[in-house]
């Protein structure tokens, strides 16, 4: 091999790796919502790098995140067909993943005040709680929503709109404090 090659292999390498510790935590428990289980959820999401491995960096470089989230839900619906069936995630499971670094009074709160908003949205139909998730659990934009769901931009921004409405009708406005967009 080349030093040219080696270079090359290395900055790849140092790519994926840097996409990898930017987007796996946040793909993850997106999937681990959408799958209901940790190891799928992670099977989904080293499958997503994988397929990332393959593709030209230039060719995903520059929309990255809504690359890495289409795949990763392709890979999740995939799974969930094959198993005849839709589960999704517990509450309190991804209120214990995203509250490991908390002081435990906090921990415990941010979990009550999770499992309430996990219920509520389990209430809504798939496609807002897809659009909810991607926003506001992964940061997404409703342009990389619109891409990831296959939704036109003004419908993922109805969808969480809508999603929001119900969501505040279901959890009163005295639990919606804290919660605003």
């Amino acid at each position: 091999m080349s030093s040219k090659q080696a270079r090359s292999e290395e900055r790849a390498e140092h790519w994926i790796g840097a996409a990898l510790a930017a987007h796996e935590r946040g793909l993850t428990l997106y999937a681990l919502r959408l799958l209901g289980d940790i190891e799928r959820a992670r099977d989904a999401v080293g499958e997503t790098f994988l397929r990332l491995c393959k593709q030209p960096r230039d060719d995903v470089e520059h929309r990255l995140a809504e690359w890495l989230y289409t795949v990763c839900r392709n890979q999740a619906l995939d799974v969930l067909r094959k198993e005849g069936r839709m589960s999704t995630l517990p509450a309190e499971n991804a209120a214990d993943i995203q509250s490991a670094d908390e002081p435990h009074t906090a921990a415990i709160e941010r979990r009550e005040c999770a499992s309430r908003v996990m219920d509520a949205m389990e209430a809504l139909p798939n496609n807002q709680r897809d659009a909810l998730l991607l926003k506001f659990q992964q940061g997404l934009s409703y342009k990389e929503i619109a891409r990831v769901t296959e939704e036109t931009v003004g419908n993922v921004g109805w969808l969480i709109h809508t999603g929001l409405k119900k969501l505040r009708d279901r959890l009163g406005d005295e639990a919606w404090k804290g919660i605003e967009a």
